[in-house]
């Protein structure tokens, strides 16, 4: 891995970005949508696991911080990509 995708890496899973916004991709990638055009979800509301209206079998994403426990569905994620939310009081964005 060189050290420019080293760095997008890192700066992403900080939360901070990715490549520059003036940066064009990298040789072999389509850019399909400009940045910013898929909306992120801002303070997402959540119900206890039994009632939830999805399946059994459907892939989430999740966390554990401080005994306070996330599921984000996959479905939403990948209309969305991004929710921002706090757990345990430490703000988080789950990315898919």
């Amino acid at each position: 891995m060189n050290r420019r995708v080293a760095a997008a890496l890192t700066l992403t899973a900080a939360g901070l970005g990715g490549l520059a916004a003036a940066e064009e991709p990298p040789a072999g990638v389509e850019q399909i949508l400009p940045r910013g055009r898929i909306a992120a979800v801002f303070e997402p509301s959540f119900v206890p696991a039994a009632e939830a209206e999805i399946s059994d079998d459907a892939w989430v994403l999740g966390i554990v911080l401080g005994g306070e426990a996330r599921a984000y569905s996959l479905n939403l994620l990948n209309s969305h990509e991004v929710v921002n939310d706090v757990v345990d009081g430490r703000p988080i964005a789950a990315v898919w």
